[in-house]
């Protein structure tokens, strides 16, 4: 149908609309750019098998870290993993080095907690003392991990010693039981891990911390929920990121597929918007000597996510923002399929810590779950450190639209004024069907309804 306005002379052009952040910022053309990663192009490449690391079930941490820091020595190269399964514990990788593993070449972590050092890293929110991952890489810019291959955790050791633990200790937490991530990026920029299978975690999959222009696509994250379940084996940890695109990725993991973090603690967002060198005094808490809170010294915000065109299996949240996060804006879920989710969008309001989640949206959807959103507070393990009253939290501008879902509760959430505010939800374009169909949209400042089709199991 073509509209014609009085005066004008008519146009033919298909018209362009623009892809725009939720806030209305337009998105950047680098979004758009998933062409493969080419290997062809390096000159220097490196084969393992030719270097030490060889398929004899023994363990190679020292023949694969030496060959590392031969490719760094040389100016940097492609470590390329041939068809094989090779065993070692945490590598470190450098700038000018890639990783690239082919099909049926498998790098299999460990299980010997030994073979990973305990070194001052990020890790639930807080900078302390933890394992190292399995693949570590630190300030590097332009870091690649390709291939049709395989990053393996070996995680089923260190599954059954966490539940053997939580069995007589139920409040053991994953600092009391540590275990190695798979993948840990750090303070990085440019990077890109595509077309990997990650699966069997110890603890979280693919964390990234304090880093930009980061892409995961075409990846297949996987760790059991059954015979024993793989706890907090979370497949994506964006923690302190900006521009972040996941695209065309299966995710089925025993805890949450994409989980937005970023610091945790009663004075998380002393320097949120706040530039400063002396990080020991923030406007925002004067008085308060941030220097005795040294945890919180890595807090930081998270922007401009896309997470696209993938499919979830099993997983505890589709997009879950927390336990651990204080500032989250711009962030985009959509084309998604999802089956046995227990959450579609999950908010974690921690109590002890000032949070805000704003300009989100989630469209396109088709799949089911338990609760197609659930928003309550996240009280395990907080801990105010002190501070007297609670702080307060907001979750503001959530757009959820153009979604086919089936649940077992359609509005899991919980009013707490004294925690949080809700505001500025918008629900259009929805066709939901569930056992539990309670609707309470006053607990909701200026909700938005358009469309909403809701018929009970």
């Amino acid at each position: 149908m073509m509209v014609l306005t009085l005066g004008c002379v008519p146009s033919f052009s298909k018209k362009i609309t623009k892809d725009l952040w939720p806030d209305g910022t337009e998105i950047s053309e680098w979004f758009r750019d998933t062409t493969q990663t080419r290997t062809d192009v390096f000159t220097n490449k490196y084969r393992i098998t030719d270097y030490g690391v060889i398929n004899d079930g023994r363990t190679h941490t020292k023949e694969f870290q030496a060959l590392i820091d031969k490719v760094a020595a040389d100016g940097g190269g492609l470590i390329v993993v041939p068809e094989g399964t090779y065993l070692t514990g945490a590598l470190f990788f450098r700038q000018g080095i890639h990783l690239h593993v082919m099909s049926g070449g498998v790098i299999m972590g460990s299980n010997d907690p030994s073979d990973y050092p305990i070194l001052k890293t990020r890790i639930e929110g807080e900078t302390c003392l933890y394992y190292s991952a399995l693949i570590n890489a630190d300030s590097v810019d332009g870091f690649t991990m390709t291939g049709r291959g395989t990053i393996d955790g070996n995680g089923l050791t260190y599954w059954k010693h966490f539940w053997e633990r939580r069995s007589w200790n139920p409040k053991c937490t994953n600092k009391d039981e540590q275990r190695p991530r798979l993948v840990y990026i750090s303070n990085s920029k440019n990077v890109r891990i595509e077309g990997l299978n990650l699966q069997n975690s110890a603890f979280w999959t693919t964390h990234i911390y304090n880093s930009e222009n980061v892409k995961l696509l075409r990846l297949h994250i996987y760790s059991p929920a059954k015979p024993v379940k793989a706890p907090s084996t979370d497949a994506v940890d964006l923690d302190v990121v900006r521009n972040v695109l996941i695209k065309d990725c299966y995710m089925s993991v025993n805890d949450d597929a994409v989980a937005i973090k970023g610091g945790k603690g009663p004075y998380a967002d002393a320097f949120i918007g706040v530039e400063t060198n002396d990080r020991s005094k923030s406007p925002k808490y004067p008085g308060v000597n941030l220097n005795d809170f040294p945890e919180m010294s890595g807090d930081g915000e998270n922007s401009n996510i896309i997470i696209e065109d993938c499919e979830y299996g099993f997983c505890h949240g589709c997009l879950t923002l927390g336990s651990e996060s204080v500032y989250s804006h711009n962030i985009i879920l959509r084309n998604i399929k999802v089956n046995e989710a227990n959450n579609l969008l999950w908010l974690k309001m921690r109590p002890d810590t000032p949070q805000r989640y704003s300009n989100i949206t989630v469209e396109k959807i088709t799949g089911n779950g338990r609760n197609f959103i659930l928003v309550a507070p996240w009280t395990q393990f907080y801990d105010l450190k002190g501070r007297k009253d609670f702080p307060m939290s907001y979750s503001d501008n959530i757009t959820m639209r153009d979604i086919t879902f089936e649940c077992r509760v359609f509005f899991n959430v919980k009013q707490d004024e004294s925690q949080y505010h809700l505001s500025n939800f918008t629900f259009e374009n929805l066709n939901i069907r569930g056992e539990d169909t309670d609707f309470h949209e006053e607990y909701v400042e200026n909700f938005v309804i358009k469309n909403l089709h809701v018929t009970k199991k």
